[in-house]
């Protein structure tokens, strides 16, 4: 299965009236969720109103649904998704567009054994794990540096 990461990101994924749409469809999902943990979903034509003998139904587990339901939000929010299999290698570029580096950055953190990474021939591949742990580190580290900062500007009476 190839997923390619190469589709321009800032372009919106739905128009208005397709996000408000998905919006209400997320709502409905998650107040179903969360009252009867359903595990069942029925698809309707435009022409119809109620469930019929020949209504196609979906049966998922909950936790499906939730993920769906999820998804369904950050569509209606217009922001970007991305499904990537377990233990997919991602090229410098695909892990790139993922961290919003340079791929001479990544390169570079890769070289510097920041970011663990394997050869396939002579191109280097990152599990998409590696990345969310590397991500995970970073914005750990920049919130230790802010309340550093933070804590530095109260000590000096700078007001903040």
């Amino acid at each position: 299965m190839s997923v390619s990461l190469n589709r321009n990101i800032e372009e919106p994924i739905l128009n208005d009236s397709e996000s408000d749409l998905v919006r209400s469809a997320q709502r409905c999902m998650m107040v179903a969720l969360d009252h009867s943990k359903a595990n069942k979903i029925a698809l309707l034509a435009n022409e119809e109103n109620t469930i019929g003998a020949n209504t196609p139904v979906l049966e998922l587990p909950p936790k499906v649904l939730r993920l769906i339901a999820n998804m369904l939000g950050s569509m209606a929010e217009k922001k970007p998704i991305f499904l990537i299999p377990q233990g997919h290698l991602l090229t410098t570029v695909e892990a790139s567009h993922f961290l919003n580096v340079s791929r001479p950055y990544l390169t570079k953190l890769l070289k510097e054994n920041k970011i663990k990474y394997t050869m396939v021939g002579s191109h280097r591949r990152v599990a998409y794990e590696d990345l969310v742990e590397y991500k995970s580190k970073m914005r750990l580290a920049q919130e230790k540096a802010m309340q550093a900062m933070t804590d530095q500007a109260q000590e000096l009476g700078l007001g903040y």
